[in-house]
Protein backbone atom coordinates (compact mmCIF):
# COMPACT_ATOMS: atom_id res chain seq x y z
CA UNK A 1 0.00 0.00 0.00
CA UNK A 2 1.40 3.48 -0.99
CA UNK A 3 1.92 6.82 0.81
CA UNK A 4 -0.89 8.32 0.06
CA UNK A 5 -3.34 5.16 -0.13
CA UNK A 6 -4.77 5.12 3.77
CA UNK A 7 -6.85 2.69 4.58
CA UNK A 8 -10.95 3.34 4.24
CA UNK A 9 -12.15 4.99 7.17
CA UNK A 10 -10.51 5.39 11.03
CA UNK A 11 -7.51 3.81 12.26
CA UNK A 12 -8.87 2.04 15.65
CA UNK A 13 -6.64 1.26 18.29
CA UNK A 14 -8.73 -1.42 20.11
CA UNK A 15 -7.42 -2.06 23.60
CA UNK A 16 -8.71 -4.79 26.36
CA UNK A 17 -6.49 -4.85 29.07
CA UNK A 18 -7.19 -7.23 32.44
CA UNK A 19 -6.05 -8.31 35.37
CA UNK A 20 -3.71 -10.97 34.23
CA UNK A 21 -2.84 -10.32 30.41
CA UNK A 22 -3.65 -7.19 27.77
CA UNK A 23 -4.08 -7.38 23.76
CA UNK A 24 -3.91 -4.16 21.99
CA UNK A 25 -4.89 -4.22 18.09
CA UNK A 26 -4.87 -1.71 15.15
CA UNK A 27 -7.73 -2.17 13.18
CA UNK A 28 -9.46 -0.04 10.12
CA UNK A 29 -12.50 1.08 9.72
CA UNK A 30 -12.95 -1.80 6.77
CA UNK A 31 -13.00 -4.58 9.85
CA UNK A 32 -8.69 -4.80 9.20
CA UNK A 33 -6.75 -5.93 11.81
CA UNK A 34 -3.14 -4.83 10.65
CA UNK A 35 -0.92 -4.85 13.71
CA UNK A 36 -1.38 -6.45 17.48
CA UNK A 37 0.19 -6.74 20.23
CA UNK A 38 0.22 -8.49 23.93
CA UNK A 39 1.68 -7.92 27.36
CA UNK A 40 1.05 -8.54 31.00
CA UNK A 41 -1.75 -7.34 33.24
CA UNK A 42 -3.15 -3.71 33.77
CA UNK A 43 -3.31 -2.92 37.31
CA UNK A 44 -3.07 1.26 38.38
CA UNK A 45 -4.53 0.74 41.49
CA UNK A 46 -1.18 -1.58 42.49
CA UNK A 47 1.34 0.62 40.04
CA UNK A 48 0.20 3.87 39.91
CA UNK A 49 -1.70 5.04 36.79
CA UNK A 50 0.98 6.51 34.82
CA UNK A 51 3.27 3.90 35.14
CA UNK A 52 -0.16 1.42 34.37
CA UNK A 53 -0.57 3.79 31.06
CA UNK A 54 3.14 3.76 30.76
CA UNK A 55 3.37 -0.27 29.98
CA UNK A 56 -0.03 0.10 27.99
CA UNK A 57 1.62 2.71 25.55
CA UNK A 58 4.25 0.77 24.79
CA UNK A 59 1.76 -2.14 23.62
CA UNK A 60 0.62 0.27 21.53
CA UNK A 61 3.59 1.39 20.45
CA UNK A 62 4.40 -1.99 19.62
CA UNK A 63 0.78 -2.91 17.61
CA UNK A 64 1.57 0.08 15.70
CA UNK A 65 4.93 -1.07 14.62
CA UNK A 66 3.76 -4.35 13.81
CA UNK A 67 0.84 -2.26 11.65
CA UNK A 68 2.70 -0.47 9.56
CA UNK A 69 4.65 -3.48 8.33
CA UNK A 70 1.74 -4.20 6.50
CA UNK A 71 0.40 -0.12 5.61
CA UNK A 72 4.11 0.74 4.61
CA UNK A 73 2.92 4.42 5.52
CA UNK A 74 3.07 7.14 7.77
CA UNK A 75 0.50 5.86 11.05
CA UNK A 76 -2.38 8.30 12.14
CA UNK A 77 -4.11 7.03 15.01
CA UNK A 78 -7.52 8.22 14.65
CA UNK A 79 -9.28 6.49 17.65
CA UNK A 80 -8.41 4.50 21.27
CA UNK A 81 -11.64 1.94 22.22
CA UNK A 82 -9.96 1.28 25.68
CA UNK A 83 -11.81 -1.54 27.55
CA UNK A 84 -9.80 -1.39 30.90
CA UNK A 85 -9.91 -3.48 34.06
CA UNK A 86 -9.96 -1.64 36.93
CA UNK A 87 -11.58 1.26 35.40
CA UNK A 88 -14.35 0.46 37.83
CA UNK A 89 -15.92 4.35 38.51
CA UNK A 90 -15.89 6.86 36.51
CA UNK A 91 -13.64 9.25 38.02
CA UNK A 92 -11.40 6.37 37.35
CA UNK A 93 -12.28 6.29 33.27
CA UNK A 94 -11.97 9.80 32.76
CA UNK A 95 -8.52 10.02 34.53
CA UNK A 96 -7.34 7.14 32.24
CA UNK A 97 -8.85 8.43 29.16
CA UNK A 98 -6.90 12.01 29.78
CA UNK A 99 -3.27 9.98 30.61
CA UNK A 100 -4.08 8.04 27.57
CA UNK A 101 -4.48 11.33 24.89
CA UNK A 102 -2.08 12.80 26.67
CA UNK A 103 0.46 10.37 25.38
CA UNK A 104 -0.79 10.45 22.30
CA UNK A 105 -0.67 14.43 20.97
CA UNK A 106 0.85 15.31 18.01
CA UNK A 107 2.53 18.22 19.54
CA UNK A 108 0.13 19.95 16.79
CA UNK A 109 -2.00 22.87 18.20
CA UNK A 110 -4.03 22.53 15.88
CA UNK A 111 -4.25 18.59 16.13
CA UNK A 112 -5.85 16.99 19.30
CA UNK A 113 -5.12 14.12 18.60
CA UNK A 114 -6.91 10.64 18.58
CA UNK A 115 -10.70 10.63 20.08
CA UNK A 116 -10.19 7.95 23.63
CA UNK A 117 -13.09 6.41 25.01
CA UNK A 118 -12.51 4.28 28.36
CA UNK A 119 -15.06 1.69 29.58
CA UNK A 120 -14.69 -1.36 31.79
CA UNK A 121 -12.54 -4.41 30.24
CA UNK A 122 -16.52 -6.27 31.06
CA UNK A 123 -17.74 -4.59 28.02
CA UNK A 124 -15.53 -5.45 26.01
CA UNK A 125 -16.52 -9.19 26.37
CA UNK A 126 -20.24 -7.83 26.59
CA UNK A 127 -19.98 -6.55 23.06
CA UNK A 128 -17.72 -9.31 21.57
CA UNK A 129 -21.02 -11.67 22.42
CA UNK A 130 -23.70 -9.44 21.03
CA UNK A 131 -25.23 -8.86 17.54
CA UNK A 132 -24.28 -6.27 15.55
CA UNK A 133 -26.88 -4.99 14.24
CA UNK A 134 -30.12 -3.80 16.66
CA UNK A 135 -30.02 -1.94 20.23
CA UNK A 136 -27.18 -3.46 22.51
CA UNK A 137 -29.00 -5.62 24.82
CA UNK A 138 -27.51 -8.43 27.16
CA UNK A 139 -25.66 -8.95 29.92
CA UNK A 140 -21.68 -10.25 30.43
CA UNK A 141 -20.02 -11.78 33.33
CA UNK A 142 -16.63 -12.11 33.04
CA UNK A 143 -15.01 -14.78 36.05
CA UNK A 144 -11.17 -14.54 35.19
CA UNK A 145 -8.96 -13.52 37.66
CA UNK A 146 -11.49 -11.37 39.17
CA UNK A 147 -15.29 -11.19 38.72
CA UNK A 148 -17.39 -8.48 37.50
CA UNK A 149 -20.53 -8.06 35.42
CA UNK A 150 -22.09 -5.44 33.30
CA UNK A 151 -25.47 -4.97 31.58
CA UNK A 152 -26.74 -3.32 28.29
CA UNK A 153 -30.42 -2.55 27.97
CA UNK A 154 -32.66 -0.81 25.05
CA UNK A 155 -32.49 2.94 25.27
CA UNK A 156 -28.34 2.90 26.36
CA UNK A 157 -29.37 1.96 29.18
CA UNK A 158 -26.70 -0.11 31.58
CA UNK A 159 -25.58 -2.01 34.74
CA UNK A 160 -22.50 -2.55 36.13
CA UNK A 161 -20.70 -3.42 39.87
CA UNK A 162 -17.66 -1.49 41.69
CA UNK A 163 -16.00 -4.34 41.70
CA UNK A 164 -13.07 -3.37 44.17
CA UNK A 165 -12.82 -6.68 46.21
CA UNK A 166 -15.24 -7.13 49.49
CA UNK A 167 -16.08 -3.90 50.57
CA UNK A 168 -17.98 -4.01 47.29
CA UNK A 169 -19.63 -7.11 47.85
CA UNK A 170 -17.36 -9.19 45.01
CA UNK A 171 -16.94 -13.12 45.69
CA UNK A 172 -15.24 -15.26 43.62
CA UNK A 173 -12.85 -15.21 40.12
CA UNK A 174 -9.56 -16.75 39.92
CA UNK A 175 -7.54 -15.46 42.41
CA UNK A 176 -9.97 -15.93 45.25
CA UNK A 177 -10.65 -19.55 44.30
CA UNK A 178 -6.90 -20.07 45.19
CA UNK A 179 -7.81 -18.41 48.39
CA UNK A 180 -10.82 -19.94 49.09
CA UNK A 181 -8.85 -23.62 48.66
CA UNK A 182 -5.80 -22.61 51.00
CA UNK A 183 -7.67 -21.77 53.55
CA UNK A 184 -9.86 -24.82 53.52
CA UNK A 185 -6.94 -26.94 53.01
CA UNK A 186 -5.08 -25.23 56.36
CA UNK A 187 -7.75 -25.30 58.70
CA UNK A 188 -8.73 -29.27 57.53
CA UNK A 189 -4.97 -30.36 57.97
CA UNK A 190 -4.60 -28.15 61.38
CA UNK A 191 -8.50 -29.86 62.70
CA UNK A 192 -9.81 -26.63 62.48
CA UNK A 193 -12.22 -27.97 59.35
CA UNK A 194 -13.58 -30.28 57.80
CA UNK A 195 -11.19 -33.18 55.79
CA UNK A 196 -10.39 -32.42 52.56
CA UNK A 197 -8.20 -33.90 49.73
CA UNK A 198 -7.05 -30.15 49.06
CA UNK A 199 -4.84 -30.77 51.93
CA UNK A 200 -2.94 -32.83 50.41
CA UNK A 201 -3.37 -31.80 46.61
CA UNK A 202 -2.62 -28.23 47.05
CA UNK A 203 1.06 -28.67 48.38
CA UNK A 204 1.49 -31.82 46.37
CA UNK A 205 1.39 -29.75 43.31
CA UNK A 206 4.71 -27.60 44.67
CA UNK A 207 6.19 -30.91 45.59
CA UNK A 208 6.02 -29.78 49.28
CA UNK A 209 4.20 -32.68 51.88
CA UNK A 210 2.29 -30.62 53.95
CA UNK A 211 -0.36 -27.66 54.19
CA UNK A 212 2.61 -26.31 56.74
CA UNK A 213 5.33 -26.09 54.11
CA UNK A 214 3.48 -24.54 51.72
CA UNK A 215 1.68 -21.66 54.06
CA UNK A 216 5.63 -21.31 55.16
CA UNK A 217 6.98 -21.40 51.18
CA UNK A 218 3.95 -18.95 50.86
CA UNK A 219 4.91 -16.40 53.82
CA UNK A 220 8.53 -16.56 53.27
CA UNK A 221 8.46 -15.89 49.64
CA UNK A 222 10.37 -19.39 48.63
CA UNK A 223 7.01 -19.53 46.43
CA UNK A 224 6.04 -16.78 44.81
CA UNK A 225 2.38 -15.47 45.63
CA UNK A 226 1.47 -15.14 42.01
CA UNK A 227 2.01 -19.40 41.36
CA UNK A 228 -1.03 -19.32 43.83
CA UNK A 229 -3.34 -18.47 40.21
CA UNK A 230 -2.03 -22.13 39.57
CA UNK A 231 -4.18 -23.22 42.21
CA UNK A 232 -7.23 -22.68 40.90
CA UNK A 233 -7.62 -25.92 38.01
CA UNK A 234 -6.54 -27.69 40.75
CA UNK A 235 -9.57 -27.09 42.64
CA UNK A 236 -11.79 -27.78 40.06
CA UNK A 237 -9.96 -31.11 39.31
CA UNK A 238 -10.25 -31.89 43.66
CA UNK A 239 -14.45 -30.72 43.47
CA UNK A 240 -15.00 -33.25 39.93
CA UNK A 241 -13.59 -36.25 42.22
CA UNK A 242 -15.73 -35.73 44.41
CA UNK A 243 -14.55 -33.67 47.52
CA UNK A 244 -17.36 -31.87 49.55
CA UNK A 245 -15.25 -29.28 50.37
CA UNK A 246 -14.09 -28.48 46.86
CA UNK A 247 -17.50 -28.92 45.19
CA UNK A 248 -19.09 -26.49 47.76
CA UNK A 249 -16.31 -23.93 46.68
CA UNK A 250 -16.92 -24.37 43.09
CA UNK A 251 -21.02 -23.90 43.62
CA UNK A 252 -20.30 -21.07 45.61
CA UNK A 253 -18.97 -19.42 42.87
CA UNK A 254 -21.71 -20.38 40.60
CA UNK A 255 -24.25 -19.09 42.36
CA UNK A 256 -22.58 -15.58 42.95
CA UNK A 257 -21.73 -15.63 38.95
CA UNK A 258 -25.74 -15.70 38.17
CA UNK A 259 -26.31 -13.41 41.52
CA UNK A 260 -24.38 -10.58 39.20
CA UNK A 261 -25.91 -11.81 36.42
CA UNK A 262 -29.47 -11.70 37.88
CA UNK A 263 -29.14 -8.29 39.29
CA UNK A 264 -28.11 -6.67 36.61
CA UNK A 265 -30.63 -8.15 34.37
CA UNK A 266 -32.81 -7.10 37.21
CA UNK A 267 -31.82 -3.24 37.34
CA UNK A 268 -32.67 -3.49 33.73
CA UNK A 269 -35.40 -4.64 33.67
CA UNK A 270 -34.48 -7.77 31.51
CA UNK A 271 -35.17 -10.57 33.79
CA UNK A 272 -38.14 -11.94 31.84
CA UNK A 273 -36.37 -11.30 28.11
CA UNK A 274 -34.90 -13.12 25.87
CA UNK A 275 -31.53 -11.91 25.96
CA UNK A 276 -27.87 -13.00 25.79
CA UNK A 277 -26.12 -13.56 29.07
CA UNK A 278 -22.54 -13.68 27.85
CA UNK A 279 -20.21 -15.39 30.06
CA UNK A 280 -16.27 -15.11 29.67
CA UNK A 281 -13.03 -14.78 31.34
CA UNK A 282 -10.58 -18.09 31.98
CA UNK A 283 -12.67 -19.51 34.67
CA UNK A 284 -15.85 -19.65 32.66
CA UNK A 285 -14.23 -20.08 29.14
CA UNK A 286 -12.88 -23.75 30.48
CA UNK A 287 -16.30 -24.74 30.98
CA UNK A 288 -15.71 -26.73 34.04
CA UNK A 289 -18.96 -28.86 33.76
CA UNK A 290 -19.56 -28.64 37.74
CA UNK A 291 -19.52 -24.50 37.05
CA UNK A 292 -20.88 -24.22 33.89
CA UNK A 293 -24.15 -26.65 34.48
CA UNK A 294 -24.43 -25.46 37.58
CA UNK A 295 -24.66 -21.50 36.22
CA UNK A 296 -27.05 -22.62 33.44
CA UNK A 297 -29.45 -24.35 35.86
CA UNK A 298 -29.48 -21.26 38.23
CA UNK A 299 -29.78 -18.76 35.60
CA UNK A 300 -32.98 -21.15 34.25
CA UNK A 301 -34.24 -20.88 37.48
CA UNK A 302 -33.75 -16.59 38.07
CA UNK A 303 -34.17 -15.55 34.21
CA UNK A 304 -36.16 -18.45 32.54
CA UNK A 305 -35.62 -16.36 29.15
CA UNK A 306 -32.36 -15.40 29.59
CA UNK A 307 -30.10 -17.46 27.01
CA UNK A 308 -26.14 -18.17 28.50
CA UNK A 309 -23.95 -17.70 26.24
CA UNK A 310 -19.86 -18.60 26.71
CA UNK A 311 -17.54 -16.52 24.38
CA UNK A 312 -14.28 -17.94 23.76
CA UNK A 313 -13.07 -14.92 21.31
CA UNK A 314 -10.52 -12.66 23.03
CA UNK A 315 -12.44 -9.42 24.58
CA UNK A 316 -10.39 -7.25 22.38
CA UNK A 317 -12.90 -8.41 19.66
CA UNK A 318 -15.05 -6.52 21.50
CA UNK A 319 -13.11 -3.32 21.84
CA UNK A 320 -12.68 -3.13 18.24
CA UNK A 321 -16.33 -3.81 17.55
CA UNK A 322 -16.83 -0.81 20.05
CA UNK A 323 -14.65 1.28 17.85
CA UNK A 324 -16.54 0.28 14.83
CA UNK A 325 -19.61 1.10 15.96
CA UNK A 326 -18.48 5.15 16.90
CA UNK A 327 -17.44 5.26 13.09
CA UNK A 328 -20.61 3.77 11.77
CA UNK A 329 -18.85 1.36 9.62
CA UNK A 330 -20.55 -0.78 7.00
CA UNK A 331 -21.78 -4.68 7.56
CA UNK A 332 -18.82 -6.15 6.22
CA UNK A 333 -16.08 -4.36 8.43
CA UNK A 334 -17.61 -6.26 11.27
CA UNK A 335 -17.84 -9.39 9.66
CA UNK A 336 -14.04 -9.22 8.28
CA UNK A 337 -13.62 -8.04 12.00
CA UNK A 338 -15.49 -11.09 13.26
CA UNK A 339 -13.92 -13.73 10.77
CA UNK A 340 -9.95 -12.36 11.77
CA UNK A 341 -10.41 -13.44 15.30
CA UNK A 342 -12.57 -16.33 14.17
CA UNK A 343 -9.26 -17.86 12.55
CA UNK A 344 -6.91 -16.92 14.82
Amino acid sequence: MGLNNRPPGDLIVAIDAGNSKTDVAVVGGDGTVYGTARGGGFQPQTVGVERAVDALQSLVAEAAVDALQELYMPLFLDHFSACLANADFPEEEELLAAEITRRNRSGNSTDPGPTVEVANDTFALLRAGLPDEGEPTGVAVVCGAGINCSGLAPGGRSARFASVGRISGDWGGGGHLAEEALWWAARAEDGRGEATALARELPAHFGLSSMLELIEALHLGRIGRERCHELSPLLFAVATSGDAVARAIVERQAEEIVAMAAAALGRLGLLDAPVPVILGGGVLTARHPLLHDRVVELLAGRAPRAVPQVVTAPPVLGAALLGLDRAAAPPAAYARLRAHYARA
